[in-house]
């Protein structure tokens, strides 16, 4: 049997490589130009190649985004950068404009072409045309249940790619115009300011209107979504922190492998439901799968979004001569704290921080400087790249 993929997002080379170790089967990155993501640091064809060697080695792939709306004066060169970024090693592009799709699988068959979630597709026939222009995966629009996806499946033989956690957006999948409207920044064209989560003021009221989509979260769905024949579970996040990405394909990961396994339980997927809440700000839902969304699944006035301080430090380095663990600090912790340590093979060590080292070895009592390099004992041996959090609900109380 063919697993599904877990596929994730990478804002840049480090990310890229974290997920992939943290268990994603793919990665797909946006390049400095034709992407959708204009904020996000993205990558240089050297990255694009340094990323793509590194998931060859690890057996793994690399997709590349390819999905604005083009106008006249982006095509000009969009046929020399898909030479370049091919030559680099790139498994895959990620489409939404047609006329792109011909051009690629005539002059490099050997990659493959995915069509975005920006094309909004949610028919069988739409699936059916695409695959006559070459197309070999497509990624659903959000708004679609359950059953409308088997069917689709059904219909097609073709790849079918669903997300299956992240932000959704307020309008319909790929057909938003509130971010041009309001801000003049075309989110179909790399420059989404997310005005759907902009407070604005009301005539008459002294209390500012919210709306917004709460994130999606399908982690009580994961079996469902593979039995129905969904080939890649896509997360959403390319500006998302590295702390949340290892986390959320951490948990994913598990939750996959163990369908495979035959080891999944609703004990699991409620410790793992627990570790995704903890990572989000904002509140979750499964949104269209098992029923037609409502205002249930939205924010409206009086939401909060709140900063996540869990994340405590990244392993650098473990000796395990002295058990001594090197670490950059990313938030305050300090000597007594109840912690645990999560690692690339899933692996979760919980540990209370006796002694705490500055990169001096000097003791020190408090860790409260972020990219400090600390030092740590631990008797268990860690693995490079490694995350600290806090264990369960237990946070330091000095501030």
């Amino acid at each position: 049997m063919k697993k599904v993929e877990l596929l994730s997002p990478a804002g840049d080379l480090e990310r890229l490589k974290i997920t992939l170790l943290y268990g994603a089967d793919a990665v797909y990155i946006g390049g400095q130009e034709y992407s959708l993501r204009a904020n996000a640091n993205n990558f240089s064809i050297e990255e694009i190649k340094e990323g793509c060697q590194f998931a060859h080695v690890c057996n793994k792939k690399v997709y590349l985004t390819l999905n604005i709306v083009f106008h006249n004066e982006d095509i000009d060169q969009v046929e020399s950068y898909i030479e370049q970024v091919v030559e680099a090693g790139i498994d895959a592009f990620i489409v939404s404009d047609p006329f792109i799709i011909s051009y690629i699988k005539e002059h490099f068959p050997q990659v493959e072409v995915h069509m975005s979630t920006q094309n909004s597709t949610t028919n069988s026939k739409a699936i059916e045309f695409l695959k006559q222009e070459g197309i070999d995966r497509v990624v659903l629009a959000r708004e679609l249940s359950k059953e409308q996806i088997k069917e689709i499946i059904q219909k097609t033989q073709v790849d079918i790619e669903c997300f299956i956690h992240g932000a959704m957006c307020t309008c319909y999948s790929g057909r938003c115009a509130l971010s041009n409207y309001v801000t003049n920044r075309d989110s179909n064209r790399g420059g989404c300011s997310q005005v759907c989560r902009f407070a604005f003021d009301v005539e008459g009221q002294k209390e500012k209107f919210t709306m917004a989509t709460k994130d999606l979260n399908m982690a009580h769905y994961i079996k469902d979504m593979i039995e129905i024949g969904v080939t890649s579970l896509k997360v959403e996040g390319r500006m998302r922190s590295l702390y949340y990405l290892a986390t959320v394909i951490g948990s994913y990961r598990k939750i996959i492998d163990a369908y495979y396994n035959n080891t999944l339980t609703d004990e699991l997927l409620k410790e793992q439901d627990e570790i995704l809440s903890r990572v989000a700000n904002r509140e979750t839902s499964s949104h269209y799968f098992t029923k037609e969304a409502t205002w249930q699944d939205q924010y409206y006035t009086g939401r909060q979004e709140l900063s996540n301080q869990d994340f405590l430090a990244l392993v650098l380095s473990y000796e395990e001569k002295t058990k001594c663990l090197t670490m950059r600090q990313r938030n305050y912790f300090q000597v007594g704290d109840q912690v645990e340590i999560f690692m690339p093979s899933g692996k979760v060590v919980p540990l209370v921080i006796q002694e705490l080292y500055n990169e001096e070895m000097q003791p020190i009592e408090v860790a409260r400087h972020p990219e400090e390099v600390l030092h740590i004992y631990c008797d268990e041996e860690i693995e490079p790249n490694s995350m600290m959090r806090w264990k369960g609900s237990e946070k330091s109380e000095v501030l």
